[in-house]
Parts: structure tokens; sequence; C-alpha cells
């Protein structure tokens, strides 16, 4: 019986084209298995330098905070009354974020949807 059925397919020239196309699979198999690889290496570059530039940013912002509350402390009798200040000033970007949170997530969504079709381009 297995006989038979490779004597059909060498009479039809089958056999060719199942290895052609086992091996036109398996080539498309590892092109999409590399460039899986390169997306995965360019989003983690791009991970750890914005986890980088994110880190230097936090380190920026409470040392200038610090600063500028020292700097209006020498304004004011109070010894903390530069650090309720910048504390205030904190609670305002809060609550104005707060206030505007729907707005700004639908703005960041738009962004990463148009960031996602431009990448399948």
């Amino acid at each position: 019986m297995e006989n038979l059925k490779d004597k059909i397919f060498k009479l039809l020239r089958l056999d060719n084209l199942m290895d052609n196309l086992s091996g036109y699979l398996e080539s498309r198999l590892e092109l999409y298995k590399l460039e899986i690889h390169e997306d995965v290496a360019k989003m983690l570059a791009k991970a750890l330098l914005y986890g980088f530039v994110a880190i230097m940013g936090m380190l920026f912002l409470v040392f200038f905070s610090v600063g500028l509350a020292h700097f209006l402390n020498g304004f004011f009798t109070g010894v903390f009354v530069g650090y309720w200040i910048v504390a205030g000033i904190y609670a305002a970007a809060l609550l104005i974020f707060v206030v505007f949170r729907r707005s700004i997530d639908r703005n960041f969504e738009n962004h990463f949807l148009g960031m996602i079709k431009r990448k399948q381009k």
C-alpha cells in the first residue's frame, strides 16, 4: 500500500511539491521567529532607555523639589512653609490629572494605536 502511494506521488510529481512546500513553510517559520526576536530586542532596548530616562527624571524632580522648597523657605518665617508650597503644587497637578484622566487616557490610547498602525504598515 505504501509503495502504491509513493508511485502515485512520483507519477504526479507531488513528492517534489510536498518537499518544496514543507521547506517553504519551515523557512517562513524561521523568518517569523527572527522577526519576533528582532521586535522583542527593539522593544527591550526602548524599555530600558525609557526606564533610564524615567529614573533620571524622577531624581531630577526630587532634587529640584527639595531645592525649590529650601529656596522658598528663605522667604518665609516658618521652617516648613516652602515644603508645603511645593507639596501644594504637586497636589494641584494631581488634582488636574484626576479631573482630566479620561481625556488624558484617550489621548495616550490614540497615540499608542497610531504607533501600532504605523508599525503594521
